[in-house]
């Protein structure tokens, strides 16, 4: 998705629109566009390999089972087993393994030829995926402690009873509304100025060679580089983001599940 040339021969910038496509067909009102379409064919690329990988597994494995059994290992022992003890940790691995490779795979079809876009540069996937975050450290919270896991959320031992409701209200809302919003937004945003920052530099090398012409097409040479230097940068920004959310989303189950709630 790039942003087109005007007929008199200036430079349009990106814009919103970009995550506002054309509708490719409708259902009842509902409309499939090519983010849609992206995110579909993410989710069958995280099925797929995940069950490859996994199906036949062997004593000694190939290169691919290797690798699939390299990034279950890491969501295992890297984040849920470090933060969450080995018997909590298995127990909320199977959501934490589908945050980390929905996220990483979304991410990454940002800078996929033909694609160019992140699955989770429109609201629907990021919230969705913080709301399923949001339940289960609440799911989890009140499993261990019961209802009191709310009471003891909102008003931490040793807070003089004075200062009790400010303190119940600051935790009310950095625990139980900002926590979905901010995992929703840092993960939305990343992407979206990602996907800006691309389609800027490789729409400005396209006008600098192909429209402008003469000496603009040296900047057309820096724009090209930068274009490069910020692809490789969203590879890191998809993979840390994936990271990012499943280590937050595996925190907060942490504080709901400790002994102190």
């Amino acid at each position: 998705m790039t942003p087109r040339l005007a007929s008199d021969g200036e430079f349009h910038g990106p814009s919103i629109d970009e995550f506002f496509p054309d509708a490719i067909f409708s259902i009842g009102g509902l409309e499939f566009n090519r983010i849609h379409l992206i995110q579909l064919l993410s989710v069958i690329a995280v099925v797929l390999i995940l069950w490859l990988g996994t199906r036949n597994m062997r004593i000694v494995p190939g290169r691919f089972q290797s690798l699939v059994e390299m990034g279950l290992g890491f969501v295992r022992g890297g984040i849920a087993h470090d933060l969450l003890g080995r018997k909590d940790g298995d127990r909320f691995l199977p959501i934490l393994t589908t945050i980390f490779f929905m996220v990483l795979f979304m991410n990454i079809t940002g800078i996929i030829p033909f694609l160019n876009i992140a699955g989770t540069s429109i609201a629907a996937v990021p919230l969705l995926l913080a709301v399923i975050s949001y339940v289960t450290f609440i799911y989890a919270g009140i499993r261990r402690h019961g209802l009191r896991f709310f009471k003891n959320a909102l008003m931490p031992q040793g807070v003089p009873g004075f200062a009790m409701p400010i303190v119940a209200l600051i935790e009310l809302v950095s625990t139980f509304i900002l926590r979905p919003v901010t995992l929703m937004l840092r993960l939305l945003m990343n992407m979206v100025v990602g996907h800006m920052l691309l389609v800027l530099c490789f729409a400005a090398t396209q006008f600098f060679f192909f429209t402008a012409g003469g000496g603009w097409a040296a900047l057309g040479v820096g724009t090209l580089a930068f274009g490069g230097a910020f692809t490789l940068f969203e590879v890191l920004v998809a993979v840390l983001q994936a990271y990012v959310f499943t280590v937050l989303t595996a925190v907060y189950i942490q504080l709901a599940v400790a002994e102190d709630h």
